[in-house]
């Protein structure tokens, strides 16, 4: 189960969507719910992350800053 806080007008245009496409059932919410996450799954591995250079210069330039003592 997943619960989540949405912005109020977000929600309720969600369940006017969703009801509009799946009916009014007691299911609605929940395949437009499903529907929604599947979408945004796909979309999510289509993206390509990719950095080029090297990993450990990278680390390196991010710490420059961070003095270390022991």
């Amino acid at each position: 189960m997943i619960k989540a806080k949405i912005d109020k007008k977000l929600e309720l245009k969600f369940r006017e969507l969703a009801m509009r496409r799946y009916g009014y059932s007691k299911d609605a919410i929940s395949r437009a719910v499903e529907d929604a996450i599947l979408k945004w799954i796909s979309l999510v591995e289509k993206e390509q992350i990719s950095f080029e250079g090297d990993p450990i210069e990278a680390i390196k330039g991010i710490l420059s800053d961070v003095k270390f003592e022991s």
